[in-house]
């Protein structure tokens, strides 16, 4: 009987890196529109300071997921040495530890023991057992490509953060009046907000709306932000043309 089962989340190699990119990329190109929006700077400012910090965002986001994950490999990987050395010799006092480690997670002594004296049979599982019960570290992942998060990263940072973008292009048939582009703006941003809010909410099994609202929130209260220090910049600092 399913009846009442937690929705599994969804298991995607890329999930961080795509959510995470996704999110920064809408809301930093939407609030660097709202504020030269609000500086009353022209359609074609907009286009050119919008996609060339598009793309150095986006490099700099995809080097620094690289990054990243790089070295959280590495610590892990060293951090599995050093635990392997201390497990090869000083045996005993490592069990002792992770021993103490199951009883303070609420194990029965007896139990414990059971478990440590099996788990001490095979170094390799005892290692990483180690590394996850105490230091709270995966063992590291020799198949990871970290190369490969940095370029998701940088791929969904340029998709995710051209959509508010588009409306300076979409209607420049249609009306040069930029105040309109930039309501067209809004309007995409706040869609490409909403269906990043319910993809999160699909990927980690939670509310639909909720997750959307939480979503477009943040990218509103970030646009109302970049909006109104443009226009108090233009308006009271005197920087009108």
């Amino acid at each position: 009987n399913s009846t009442g089962r937690p929705k599994e989340p969804w298991k995607g190699e890329f999930v961080k890196s795509i959510v995470y990119a996704g999110l920064d990329a809408i809301v930093t190109s939407f609030s660097l529109i709202s504020s030269i929006s609000a500086g009353r700077l022209s359609s074609v400012d907009v286009l050119v300071l919008g996609f060339a910090n598009l793309v150095a965002d986006g490099i700099s986001m995809g080097f620094g997921d690289f990054v990243s994950s790089s070295t959280e490999r590495d610590v892990a990987a060293k951090e599995r040495l050093v635990i392997e050395w201390e497990v090869t010799n000083h045996g005993g006092p490592q069990q002792l530890e992770l021993l103490q480690r199951y009883q303070a997670l609420g194990m029965d002594v007896h139990d414990a023991n059971t478990v440590v004296n099996i788990l001490a049979k095979y170094k390799n599982i005892l290692v990483d057992e180690k590394m996850v019960a105490q230091k709270g570290m995966p063992p590291a992942d020799q198949a990871e490509k970290p190369w490969k998060n940095g370029v998701v990263t940088f791929v969904a940072f340029l998709m995710f953060g051209s959509a508010p973008l588009l409306s300076f292009i979409i209607l420049i048939p249609f009306t040069h009046n930029d105040t309109h582009k930039f309501v067209g703006a809004c309007i995409l941003s706040a869609l490409a907000l909403a269906l990043l809010g319910m993809a999160k909410a699909k990927i980690a099994g939670q509310n639909y709306v909720f997750s959307a609202g939480i979503t477009l929130f943040n990218g509103a209260t970030a646009a109302a932000a970049a909006y109104g220090i443009g226009w108090t910049l233009r308006n009271l600092a005197g920087l009108q043309d």
